[in-house]
């Protein structure tokens, strides 16, 4: 549990993120959210798990580029049952008030669906659609690629070494604000090529003290043609606490 803790902090240090805390007025071009949310029982079950997350934005001009770093592991009686590591980044160039270009680039190892790992770029068009004094809602499409490499396994069963197509690339974000210390959020991400590949999240955040608040996350991922013994839903809730700077 040690070596999971100090992966987390490390992870909580680490100079990366993507856009999740609000910029303030003025001169501040930069802002971000460290996430830990850490669980241990001992006794007749001994499980353990870490979920972090370092998101970050930074705007310059025109162009705001957003960061982002996730870790999930988990073990049940000396035996690990999820292991996931995320990294992305994207960067969006404003058009006008409402409109931007975007592209973006991701890298995700989860070895529980049977690939070493996952590798998405997409570029497209941005829209906000709409604007409300507590609420807005964001849209993207546009084309992509990914790339999927086979563990040894998988290799071994089917004959060849890795999946890869061009895929179509949508987004659609919406953040309302509840009240002055809590927030809503929905996102959801869809890539549909060979397979549809899709990734929800639902969360709600409040607000503790300062800058310190607590998360409420509910993730689905979606695979619509997953290999072999493998599940085509992933679901993974989560409560962490979350430091906005």
């Amino acid at each position: 549990m040690k070596k999971l803790l100090s992966a987390a902090a490390i992870l909580l240090v680490a100079p990366f993120a993507h856009a999740g805390a609000d910029f303030v007025e003025g001169d501040k071009t930069f802002a971000g959210e460290a996430e830990l949310g850490a669980t241990l029982t001992t006794g007749n079950t001994d499980t353990s798990s870490v979920k972090a997350r370092l998101a970050m934005k930074h705007e310059l001009g025109n162009w705001e580029n957003q960061y982002l770093l996730e870790g999930l592991y988990k073990e049940d009686s000396e035996e690990v049952t999820a292991k996931r590591y995320f990294g992305g980044v994207q960067g969006n160039y404003r058009l006008d008030e409402r409109s931007y270009l975007f592209a973006n680039t991701s890298y995700e190892a989860d070895p529980f669906t049977g690939y070493d790992y996952k590798f998405n770029s997409a570029a497209g068009y941005g829209y906000r659609v709409f604007q409300g004094s507590k609420s807005f809602l964001d849209a993207e499409i546009g084309p992509g690629y990914q790339y999927q490499r086979l563990d040894s396994e998988q290799r071994a069963i089917l004959g060849y070494n890795s999946d890869a197509s061009w895929v179509a690339h949508g987004v659609i974000n919406y953040e309302l604000e509840i009240s002055k210390t809590s927030k809503f959020r929905q996102l959801f991400i869809a890539d549909y090529g060979d397979k549809l590949d899709a990734r929800s999240e639902t969360s709600l955040t409040a607000n503790i003290i300062g800058a310190l608040a607590m998360k409420f996350a509910v993730i689905v991922r979606y695979n619509s043609d997953p290999l072999d013994d493998k599940k085509s839903t992933d679901t993974e809730t989560n409560m962490t606490l979350l430091y906005s700077f």
